[in-house]
């Protein structure tokens, strides 16, 4: 399979995903409220623990603008009442697979795909700042969106399960929800090769790479939710993570390729790394130009420079700048033809505008992250 026909098969066959129950069950012997079951985001509470579990299985736990609000109201409120908040998705295949893409494009750049952008990212700033300990359990399929809601707080849970992506170039898009923040400061160049590139990180790998802060095996996670639930001091959390916490039984799969990925992506442009990779000639660098072949041209060039002025600017800025990238993203941009190559006609043979990198000029690129009128910024 290519790196476009995996990732149609992770966000645009969710009707396969209808088995999966979507009940809750709470694993901890203390009395949670949770709200009816139907609801996309069940927000229980105890005496002074939160939890948010996101409840679209049938989705992958895809998030919405409605979601969005309801998990950012959960937050703010748990912060002043709480003692620790957990956030985790329902079902053993996704904690949360991304934002619903193919509804912004098939509604175009109006008010409420505008609002999905800014009050996302607004979410995304809360958890980045967020008071009391955050703990994401990142068991299953974590990309964009579910990325955003995870990678900002203090504690990230990834599992044997977990498989993480920012896939955006494929989709005509960048990666957003505080990629420009995170992905430069992973080891190295291995940010910039996971935002151009959608490579996936599986179970072991998100914890090396630093995604995540803790492993534990998807079977002990049940135990640790009781645990935390049960925690009668929020100053206990980082040793009782460390107790569940276990070294994967496989090693970092990019390991052998570290050394490769920070020689080849240290360059000065896109062109620049494209003819590292030329010159390398292993079959590692020729599979790398295969993926960055089928991507948006324009998408590369805009992560590229997003990720290079993300690198000197805080989360609250990097935020700013992707909002600025996303109305123009809605605006004109390769993003609609993306998601209707990968996720509604399926075709997978997406026509880039420009078709070639050569084409994508200085210019263009310098549009997306031009200044919005002071009433439509981002406001943090």
């Amino acid at each position: 399979q290519s790196p476009i026909q995996r990732f149609v098969h992770t966000f645009g066959h969710r009707t396969c995903l209808a088995a999966i129950s979507t009940t809750i069950t709470t694993r901890s012997p203390m009395a949670f409220t949770a709200r009816q079951s139907s609801s996309s985001v069940l927000a229980t509470e105890s005496s002074n623990k939160g939890m948010i579990i996101l409840n679209r299985p049938k989705a992958m736990n895809a998030i919405n603008l409605e979601m969005v609000r309801k998990i950012y109201k959960h937050l703010k409120k748990c912060e002043k009442s709480k003692s620790l908040l957990i956030i985790k998705g329902t079902g053993d295949k996704a904690f949360c697979a991304g934002g619903d893409v193919r509804a912004l494009v098939e509604a175009g750049p109006t008010d409420e795909s505008k609002s999905f952008f800014r009050e996302e990212y607004i979410t995304n700033a809360l958890i980045g700042n967020y008071k009391i300990p955050y703990i994401a359990i990142i068991d299953g399929i974590t990309m964009g969106g579910g990325v955003g809601l995870s990678v900002h707080g203090k504690y990230r849970v990834s599992t044997d399960r977990t498989l993480f992506a920012m896939p955006e170039t494929a989709i005509g898009l960048f990666p957003d929800v505080g990629g420009s923040y995170f992905l430069p400061r992973l080891q190295g160049k291995l940010g910039l090769y996971l935002g151009l590139t959608g490579y996936r990180l599986r179970g072991g790998d998100v914890f090396y790479s630093g995604i995540a802060s803790h492993y534990v095996e998807s079977t002990k996670i049940p135990e640790l939710e009781t645990a935390l639930l049960n925690c009668p001091d929020a100053d206990d959390v980082p040793e009782l993570l460390q107790k569940f916490h276990s070294t994967p039984e496989k090693p970092f799969s990019l390991e052998p390729v570290l050394e490769q990925i920070n020689k080849n992506f240290t360059a000065d442009s896109v062109e620049g790394i494209l003819e590292n990779l030329q010159n390398d000639g292993s079959e590692w660098a020729k599979k790398t130009l295969e993926t960055l072949s089928k991507v948006s041209p324009t998408s590369m060039k805009v992560t590229f420079r997003q990720l290079e002025l993300g690198s000197q600017l805080s989360l609250a800025q990097c935020l700013i700048m992707e909002y600025r990238l996303a109305v123009r993203h809605l605006e004109r941009s390769d993003f609609q033809e993306g998601v209707r190559a990968l996720l509604i006609d399926k075709d997978q043979k997406p026509k880039w505008q420009p078709a070639q990198l050569g084409e994508v000029s200085e210019e263009h690129v310098q549009w997306f992250f031009r200044k919005l009128p002071d009433t439509e910024e981002l406001k943090l």
